[in-house]
């Protein structure tokens, strides 16, 4: 089996989620660092106008969103699971708070805290990504209610090792510490920020999810990365309880985007959907056919 590829950058956090999986299952992987805005011109071609960060590049099929990828890594590296004691229902659920809740919460006490240390470029991209939704004047502004909106979940984290367990579902770290653990790595690197001073359990319990450590990665050129999906054939999709949308079925043509954030529409056609996955395929002259694929939650898919 190919080595995954990466594409990402150093201080994505979601990026940094992904890399903690990639050691937790002791998957070597490739790393192909993109830029943190736009324009990502040896991105594009994968994924067809998707530019969140990050994405995971398996041959000619390529994964978007951290939720897909985990789904994926998992499927072909079941061990050791992201799922112990069968609590993947309690830990996807919790997940999807960190994911968004969590995590936006956290962009706007450590955007809004940084303020005009952000670099202008940053700034304007992040507004005109987010469709107005990341802006750091409104968050200059909001800061004293956004932290204690932090300071809240942040006690919920906290609370949940009252009994003394080691990860946040119980004996065994699961895929809910990862995405939990991503946002408030975000807030650790803005040595401002001491929002955690007084919960030693969570600190405890970040210093064992970094330690999961990123694994074993070799750093690729973006062209190779590119080559390799041109030179693959996208591998064939067979997914459980198909749900097709309501009117479209396998090749018609289709456009996926976000439903809260870097709303760049993906066209192509509809190869696969059921109530947890879509893929569609796309061609591009640098890399053929691929099959690009998305979570079905967060994402909205209509005819093109």
């Amino acid at each position: 089996m190919a080595d995954p590829i990466l594409h990402h950058y150093p201080s994505s956090p979601f990026a940094e989620k992904t890399r903690l999986l990639l050691g937790f299952k002791a998957i070597p992987w490739r790393s192909v660092t993109i830029p943190r805005i736009a324009p990502k011109p040896d991105l594009m071609p994968l994924t067809g106008g998707y530019r969140k960060t990050p994405v995971v590049q398996f041959g000619a099929d390529i994964y978007c969103d951290t939720a897909c990828i985990a789904r994926e890594l998992e499927r072909r590296f079941p061990t050791p699971t992201l799922h112990p004691d069968g609590d993947r229902g309690n830990g996807v659920m919790m997940a999807a708070w960190a994911d968004r809740t969590l995590f936006f919460t956290v962009v706007g006490v450590v955007f809004g805290t940084l303020g005009d240390a952000v670099p202008r470029e940053l700034r304007e991209d992040r507004l005109k990504f987010s469709c107005g939704l990341i802006d750091l004047e409104r968050y200059q502004r909001e800061q004293d209610h956004l932290r204690a909106q932090l300071r809240s979940q942040l006690f919920w984290i906290e609370r949940a090792f009252d009994d003394g367990r080691q990860w946040v579902l119980g004996a065994a770290p699961s895929y809910v510490d990862f995405c939990v653990y991503a946002p408030l790595w975000m807030t650790s690197r803005v040595s401002q920020l001491e929002l955690l001073a007084d919960m030693p359990r969570t600190r405890e319990w970040m210093a064992r999810v970094a330690g999961c450590g990123h694994g074993t990665f070799l750093d690729t050129d973006p062209k190779l990365a590119l080559e390799i999906a041109r030179d693959t054939e996208p591998a064939p999709v067979d997914l459980d309880h198909v749900e097709w949308p309501p009117g479209l079925g396998a090749g018609a043509p289709v456009t996926v985007v976000a439903d809260d954030y870097g709303k760049d529409p993906v066209a192509g056609r509809l190869v696969a959907a059921n109530a947890q996955h879509i893929v569609i395929a796309r061609e591009d002259p640098a890399v053929g056919l691929v099959h690009v694929h998305f979570p079905r939650f967060g994402f909205r898919i209509e005819p093109a």
